[in-house]
């Protein structure tokens, strides 16, 4: 089947994205053909645009890493799902486009109650935030939070997962109306980092104890102060370096606290892996969905025609939650 979809005439800026015929997808063994209803903008997207993080073997060298729509074709062995079904999947590349080609048992179906464009954006980030705060953090009800960038698509994701599990959730942001927002997503405690020394409020925020799960998006000076601010046996999760990926560190928190450091990428993961993290999605989180306990937080959306307009969005950090492409 011919597709159109977004191309890329060169690596570089947002105008260098182009709606056109991107040549052909049929599924193969295992995997399912979705007719695109929306795609989610995340920050991975930017980074291929820019040419400095390239699909791995396989993929589709056109971006888009989630979406929503309805299965119109089955490859061969696939069980579970039916043409018409309704989902959502995280995509190994291509969902910016008419149509994405996507391991089987990378889609789930479309929550109860929620739109298509809301669905699509909840794969990228809902398997990130699983597979690193839940399977590597290890967060367990009643311990304490801290997600840098609250108000991402990453950190309003995290908010509302981590507080319907259980914890206690922080957050940091870098403007009182995201702080505003992140509270209204069900956080603790938000610290405007601009204004408020989080590391220091940290102590009395946490009744001393300190936070037992950090996920960090910042890096750079961020990797000291996260481990001044881990309790004992903290886990300190790093997914994205904004701020970096060097440092000079003293490491004696480390061994004094006992805590791990540990991260991930999700995009080179395994089909086999990605398949367990949805499974755990799908029962675990997929029900607290449904019963309105969590629900994505939808920034704005374009035309897949605009996309140019969207990744400048996303690149200006103003946003509050996801960006998605409308495609129908």
């Amino acid at each position: 089947m011919s597709i159109w979809g977004i191309g890329l005439t060169e690596a570089g800026a947002a105008e260098n994205m182009v709606w056109q015929e991107v040549g052909d997808v049929s599924p193969k063994a295992g995997e399912v053909l979705i007719k695109v209803a929306y795609a989610g903008v995340n920050r991975p997207d930017v980074f291929q645009r820019l040419g400095l993080y390239p699909p791995p073997p396989g993929a589709s060298p056109i971006m888009g890493l989630e979406a929503s729509g309805e299965i119109i074709a089955l490859g061969e062995g696939v069980t579970g799902w039916q043409l018409g079904d309704k989902v959502c999947a995280l995509c190994n590349g291509g969902a910016y486009a008419q149509h994405v080609v996507v391991p089987a048992e990378q889609c789930l179906p479309v929550p109860e109650g929620l739109s298509m464009a809301e669905a699509a954006a909840l794969p990228e980030t809902c398997f990130t935030v699983w597979t690193n705060v839940f399977d590597r953090g290890r967060l367990q009800t009643g311990e304490n939070f801290l997600v840098h960038g609250g108000a991402s698509g990453i950190g309003t994701t995290a908010i509302q997962m981590a507080k319907a599990l259980g914890a206690k959730v922080f957050a940091t942001v870098g403007s009182e109306e995201k702080k505003q927002a992140c509270l209204q997503l069900g956080a603790d405690v938000v610290w405007n980092y601009q204004d408020d020394d989080f590391v220091e409020l940290s102590k009395k925020a946490s009744e001393a104890k300190g936070i037992d799960v950090i996920l960090d998006m910042v890096g750079g000076d961020y990797i000291q102060k996260n481990m001044t601010m881990a309790a004992r046996d903290g886990r300190i999760v790093s997914i994205a370096f904004l701020r970096g990926a060097k440092a000079e560190l003293d490491f004696r928190p480390v061994m004094a606290k006992r805590l791990s450091l540990t991260g991930s990428t999700l995009r080179p993961q395994t089909d086999q892996e990605k398949a367990a993290i949805a499974n755990n999605l799908k029962e675990t989180v997929w029900p607290l969905i449904e019963a309105g306990k969590f629900k994505p937080l939808l920034a704005k959306e374009f035309p897949i025609q605009d996309v140019a307009e969207a990744h400048q969005l996303m690149e200006s950090n103003a946003l509050i939650g996801k960006v998605v492409l409308a495609v129908e």
